[in-house]
């Protein structure tokens, strides 16, 4: 019971994080004028749209669906939201050490170490949420 309310908790924590991730890249998307950098503003748009989209379907009854398909959305769905947290971290850190896509970032401004935290925070969360698995009557 305590295994499974840490799962529920993770994925759903995990979810809120990858949201505040794109909700962050939006903001730099659009305030910031990220919009106007070649490649990186259309990733940064992108990183949103997934980010939103996976953070929605974590939290979606999901696991409702029959068969197959519901043992293994929330799984999948959390990798994805993984591969998102962990793909901005691995950007990032190219972008400061050498340019990403002839962009090159510096500094820690604050919405950075806010992304690198909701980034990191995320991949855990998700990550326990895989390890830990999650019943389908949850």
């Amino acid at each position: 019971m305590r295994r499974q309310r840490v799962a529920r908790w993770s994925r759903v924590l995990g979810a809120l994080g990858l949201l505040g991730v794109g909700i962050d890249h939006l903001e730099q998307y659009t305030i910031e004028a990220y919009s106007v950098i070649p490649t990186v503003g259309t990733l940064f748009a992108l990183n949103f749209a997934a980010a939103a989209a996976l953070a929605a379907a974590l939290l979606a009854p999901l696991h409702r669906l029959p068969g197959r398909a519901g043992r293994l959305a929330r799984p999948l769905l959390s990798a994805a939201g993984i591969a998102v947290a962990a793909g901005s971290l691995a950007a990032f850190a190219v972008s400061e050490h050498g340019g990403l896509f002839g962009f090159t970032e510096s500094g820690y401004r604050p919405a950075i170490m806010v992304a690198l935290g909701l980034e990191a925070a995320t991949v855990a969360l998700l990550g326990v949420h895989l390890a830990l698995g999650e019943s389908r009557r949850s």
